[in-house]
């Protein structure tokens, strides 16, 4: 009832209030100031904890596995509607809590897991839809990410629950700075995304800029709107587009971090090499959830890679159903992550869920496997080849870009700088410079002369797709917080596209360097103008769009996608 060792004192008449003194008043508000700063202390460590936990849950949820980004549209089809998850601390995406539960469903939608993903002790457990058919109990992972939501609340509640007169007023900041309670609901930008500026803007920005679409002219294949929910009155005017009324998606961003929507030239949707739009001309049907894909030169044959095989196509003949062959890589389970045609188009290097490269022999009359390289790695994410053919890049899942001699079939070099998983790479076209993105939040550049690392680029998202333009200064950048940035290869200048609403998992700049496209788990193919971002044209897919290519020639695109068909598209300019 009172202070360790206080007790009202004798001339005090009974049934009278205790008074302290003023030296015992500030004794008892230092003990409070005491407790509430021990409990601020164990709520940051928490916290710390939980960030610890959410950034292990993102290396099991993203590109890890080839399909996990439609792993929800999958667990959905079989078992009806996903149940949203709670509120989370600001800095905690419920994305990422998600992913290991999307991950198991994906598991028992599409068979067992990759090798690399689980250990011994996993692989005696259920899968989630046995566990949603009531056959078993939940899985442990399911259990622990039920642990963290409740934990996340526990902490919601206490952070609120310290919001004292003594924390506010005083001169020590209360638990998470003191942020007001809309940014514990995630109604303001997370923590870490305040910490990083401008390099993602708060949801309601984020929401205001995709909102534009039809705005500058899209053909009639994409005309819609599909953001007009995302619309948000309450803008800054200073963001909410350009004159004219339209509103913005596309944003400059200087050196010193100013953001400002673009004022898109007279000539951004015309004249030579822009196309006006694309449509549908034929779907291959692969039967597995398509990776990865590829367009030979001259365009004839698309090459579709899914679950331990590719499928070639001879699309000359739109009537065509059925693969002209089938070329068996990997193992039987495990999928294609990249397959790369050599210029001459006689050669297909194949790269997925194994160690193995798989290098195939298309001159012959069955083509065959005429070498297969092999690496430390458990897997590799994407591929890219030399201008000059003579040379492999792999990314491997360790991190690693592995550089093989396709003469000799051998290992000649690792470059060694990424700390999670390397998931894209592009080659500059006189051969001289490679890019690569990571799941470590890094875009690096790598002279090949010299064999060593040359730039760095550091974001607050994952980097699933890249892309350098032939024939300018730029990189396109897909990141797994659903923005795709434009930069410099020079200059610290870039520009910030809003249009997809998920994570962006292809990207593949047009020959001519002009536009290029982006492919998203929102099912979203755009087609962008160099640099700015200019909408050229938006095609809506039934499932996520996991892979994309474009013909030497610029004239057809090919996407992948997650209901185990390819699209060919003719480019109408």
């Amino acid at each position: 009832m009172y202070p360790q060792g206080r007790h009202p004192t004798p001339h005090q008449a009974p049934g009278q209030p205790f008074k302290f003194t003023i030296p015992e008043s500030l004794d008892r508000i230092k003990e409070e100031f005491r407790f509430l700063q021990a409990q601020y202390h164990s709520l940051k460590l928490e916290c710390e904890k939980l960030a610890s936990e959410k950034t292990e849950m993102q290396r099991h949820y993203v590109m890890v596995s080839p399909i996990s980004t439609i792993c929800h549209q999958h667990l959905s089809h079989a078992h009806g509607p996903h149940v949203p998850l709670t509120p989370h601390p600001a800095g905690l995406n419920p994305v990422h809590l998600g992913g290991g539960a999307s991950l198991l469903a994906l598991s028992s939608a599409l068979g067992a897991p990759p090798h690399h993903l689980v250990g011994k002790e996993d692989k005696k457990h259920p899968s989630e839809a046995e566990q949603l058919r009531g056959e078993q109990q939940p899985h442990p992972l399911l259990l622990g990410l039920h642990l963290r939501r409740s934990l996340s609340a526990l902490v919601y509640s206490l952070a609120a629950g310290l919001r004292t007169p003594l924390a506010v007023s005083g001169p020590y900041p209360g638990p998470f700075g003191m942020l007001p309670h809309a940014a514990m609901n995630g109604e303001l930008a997370s923590a870490g995304a305040a910490y990083a500026g401008l390099h993602n803007m708060s949801p309601q920005m984020s929401a205001a800029a995709a909102a534009a679409v039809a705005a500058y002219g899209r053909s009639p294949m994409a005309s819609f709107d599909p953001h007009p929910h995302m619309r948000v009155p309450g803008m800054p005017p200073s963001l909410s587009g350009i004159p004219g009324g339209k509103p913005a998606y596309s944003f400059h961003v200087s050196a010193d971090g100013q953001m400002q929507p673009v004022p898109f030239p007279p000539d951004a949707l015309v004249g030579p090499g822009i196309p006006r739009h694309a449509r549908q001309i034929n779907t291959l049907n692969h039967g597995e959830v398509v990776c990865a894909v590829t367009i030979s030169n001259p365009t004839r044959h698309v090459y579709t890679g899914g679950k331990g095989c590719v499928k070639v196509w001879d699309i000359s003949h739109p009537g065509n159903k059925s693969p002209v062959s089938q070329l068996d890589c990997l193992n039987r389970d495990n999928y294609i992550r990249s397959c790369r045609l050599l210029p001459d188009g006689r050669t297909l290097i194949v790269g997925g869920e194994a160690s193995t490269l798989s290098i195939w022999d298309l001159a012959t009359p069955t083509p065959r496997i005429k070498a297969e390289l092999t690496s430390s790695a458990p897997a590799c994410y994407a591929l890219a080849i030399s201008p000059d053919s003579k040379v492999c890049f792999s990314c491997c899942s360790d991190g690693n870009i592995a550089v093989w001699d396709l003469h000799n079939q051998t290992l000649v070099r690792q470059f060694q700088g990424h700390t999670d998983g390397a998931s894209c790479i592009d080659i500059s076209n006189d051969g001289t410079k490679l890019w690569t993105g990571g799941l470590d939040n890094t875009v690096r550049s790598w002279d090949l002369r010299e064999g060593r690392q040359l730039q760095q680029h550091d974001f607050t998202s994952q980097i699933f797709s890249l892309g350098y333009c032939p024939t300018g200064e730029w990189l396109a950048v897909g990141m797994e917080s659903s923005n795709v940035e434009v930069l410099h290869v020079i200059k610290p200048d870039k520009y910030q596209l809003h249009l997809h609403e998920s994570c962006v998992l292809s990207l593949q700049f047009a020959s001519c360097g002009k536009w290029f496209v982006s492919t998203g788990k929102d099912n979203l193919l755009n087609a962008w103008r160099t640099p700015y971002g200019a909408s050229i044209f938006q095609s809506k897919e039934s499932s996520s769009v996991l892979s994309c290519d474009i013909s030497v020639d610029d004239k057809y695109i090919v996407t992948g996608s997650g209901d185990k068909k390819a699209t060919v598209y003719e480019v109408i300019y």
